[in-house]
C-alpha cells in the first residue's frame, strides 16, 4: 500500500487479497475508465480508482 493511503482502505484492500507480492491483472474497464475489474490471486475484484490508487504496484513486461 501507499504510505498515504487511509487505515480502513488500506486494510480492506489487504483483506481483499491485495498483498505483497500478490500478482494482479487488469481484466476490464468500465467506459469512463472508472471503476477496473482486476483479477487477484482467483476472483475479480472491482474498484474505484480512488481505491486503486492506494496500491503500489509494478509492472511486469
Amino acid at each position: 500500500m501507499t504510505a498515504d493511503a487511509p487505515p480502513a482502505v488500506a486494510r480492506r484492500l489487504e483483506d481483499l487479497g491485495l498483498t505483497s507480492g500478490t500478482t494482479v491483472e487488469v481484466v476490464r474497464r468500465a467506459p469512463l475508465r472508472d471503476p477496473v475489474v482486476y483479477r487477484v490471486k482467483d476472483y475479480e475484484l472491482c474498484l474505484r480508482r480512488a481505491q486503486a490508487a492506494c496500491v503500489l504496484a509494478l509492472e511486469i513486461a
